[in-house]
């Protein structure tokens, strides 16, 4: 199967963003306040952080980092917690403005931009009890990109000795100690995420997640 073109991939992370936005957009103020599976974030704080883009030009994020001495992680949780408090509807349009439908992080490329809005998809998705939304093709690119792109070395997620296999598409990765779960599971699991019990099933299910 040939790799996914950069248009491909664009048309993708469009796709992705458009659907979380119809998803959320008709929820009661109460479902954007569920905890999600980034620590300490809810709905809000994702969606939050996931727009960035469309409320910070450039220099404005540049001057946001050097005022947190440099530390993403901290201006990312400076901005989502304050930005979580814009209106919902600002939020929904934010995921349906073209300037994330065209974003890539910096050293992403396409495929990160795909990463970003597919896992924190996910981060919303998974808690409020939505199934699955995302075509084969897409969480294929995710996956393949998580395991063999080296992503997964920035969540401490170890892939070594292990088999990794989707029970909901055609797509493996690795041998060794075998690991199933369906594709958004894996994704989330190689993430390092804390999954609910029972979504991964293999002696070595524990390593970042919550069962």
């Amino acid at each position: 199967m040939n790799p996914p073109t950069d248009i491909d991939l664009r048309s993708a992370v469009t796709t992705e963003f458009l659907a979380l936005a119809d998803l959320l957009d008709p929820l009661p103020d109460s479902a954007w306040g569920t905890p999600s599976l980034c620590a300490g974030w809810r709905v809000r704080e994702v969606v939050a952080h996931m727009t960035m883009p469309v409320r910070y030009s450039v220099a404005q994020f540049e001057a946001e980092l050097r005022d947190c001495d440099g530390d993403f992680t901290r201006l990312s949780n400076l901005v989502a917690g304050r930005d979580a408090a814009l209106p919902t509807s600002v939020l929904v349009g934010n995921l349906r403005d073209e300037v994330m439908h065209h974003w890539t992080p910096p050293g992403g490329g396409h495929t990160g931009a795909l990463n970003h809005v597919v896992i924190h998809g996910l981060d919303i998705t998974v808690p409020l009890g939505v199934r699955r939304r995302s075509p084969d093709d897409t969480l294929r690119a995710v996956l393949d990109d998580l395991t063999q792109g080296g992503t997964h070395a920035h969540f401490g997620f170890d892939l070594g000795g292990v088999s990794l296999r989707a029970t909901d598409m055609d797509w493996s990765f690795g041998t060794g100690t075998p690991i199933s779960g369906t594709g958004e599971d894996l994704a989330l699991l190689v993430c390092g995420r804390k999954l609910p019990a029972g979504r991964i099933d293999g002696e070595l299910a524990r390593r970042g997640t919550g069962n």
